[in-house]
């Protein structure tokens, strides 16, 4: 496994390139995940277009501890090339704030890596000096979120995906901005489709509209709200899982019928969630690590729709009384 710096200059060299564009691979937000090729004017535009919105300047220090082999970590090297600002390159840990002695004044983190600095002091105290924290890859649970609130700083939530590299609205977390509704960035209008996702116009981003799967609320002034999702990804800790690829791993050796659905998660927004209609030995090894599921329940019966598909929410809401009867019990 590459470090964080041999990665960091691996993407140099390909950023310096004569290519005019990058290979990037999709997260699975809006279909299958595949490997694109984007313009290299695009990924600057879109690295203007946070820089300008923070304020950056040569002056600041970046800490970058996302890994650069996937958009996120790209974008944040990016926006050092075209702005010009120190960057200190840490691991993608869970705790890329441990020991750190110099100041930064902005970074980009995962929800897990946010929620578990607030875990220790010394980590807390350095979270809450670094001037601009955006927050993406994964969901945002309502008890990290009601932490950052207090935070002098100023912390963002941020949406977005590869094929809009990176993201193209933000919120506050902290301070009297907080919000619950992200605002764009400019350069970026949005409207729905027929059927309730989120359309994303970014001529300086995309060649053309951007159908998410996301369902919506969208205000006349451009600011937004996601309601769910439209597909059945999981995503837990920034890691976009598809529930019908786990079912299909597990369906070969299943010792009865089941379902894979997702719970909420302090950690990491969601995890994979197993109702199984019978109290069975089961084998995960064809599962990759992240597949595997965090929480297993007994039902009489997997909700099916009338037919006789899967019912994905009645999985959920399942799995959530469940939760809720085991912490009660």
């Amino acid at each position: 496994m590459p470090t964080i710096a041999e990665e960091y200059q691996a993407f140099l060299l390909e950023w310096d390139g004569k290519s005019s564009d990058i290979g990037v691979t999709t997260s699975g937000s809006t279909g299958t995940p595949k490997e694109i090729r984007v313009a290299k004017k695009r990924m600057r535009a879109s690295a203007e277009m946070t820089c300008d919105f923070l304020g950056l300047t040569p002056e600041d220090t970046a800490l970058l501890c996302l890994s650069p082999r996937y958009i996120a970590g790209k974008m944040m090297i990016v926006r050092q090339r075209i702005r010009g600002f120190r960057m200190i390159l840490r691991e993608p840990t869970l705790h890329p704030l441990h020991a750190l002695s110099t100041p930064v004044t902005f970074t980009a983190m995962i929800p897990a890596q946010a929620h578990d600095a607030l875990q220790v002091p010394e980590e807390r105290e350095i979270l809450a000096r670094i001037k601009h924290v955006i927050i993406g890859g994964g969901p945002i649970d309502a008890a990290l979120e009601a932490e950052l609130r207090a935070f002098p700083n100023a912390l963002y939530s941020t949406y977005g995906m590869t094929e809009t590299l990176s993201h193209v609205a933000m919120r506050r977390l902290s301070g009297p901005e907080a919000s619950e509704w992200y605002k764009p960035l400019p350069g970026v209008s949005l409207s729905l489709s027929p059927g309730g996702t989120l359309v994303i116009q970014a001529p300086a981003l995309l060649s053309k509209p951007l159908e998410t799967n996301d369902l919506a609320e969208l205000l006349p002034d451009g600011r937004f709200k996601i309601i769910g999702r439209r597909d059945n990804v999981i995503n837990s800790g920034g890691i976009k899982l598809q529930i019908e690829a786990i079912e299909e791993k597990l369906r070969k050796s299943a010792p009865c019928d089941f379902a894979i659905t997702a719970l909420p998660a302090p950690r990491f927004g969601e995890v994979v969630t197993l109702l199984a209609t019978r109290d069975a030995e089961w084998d995960f090894t064809s599962l990759d690590r992240y597949e595997h599921p965090r929480h297993v329940f007994l039902v009489d019966h997997i909700p099916m729709t009338g037919n006789g598909k899967i019912d994905r929410k009645g999985c959920r809401k399942l799995a959530e009384a469940l939760q809720e009867q085991t912490k009660a019990s």
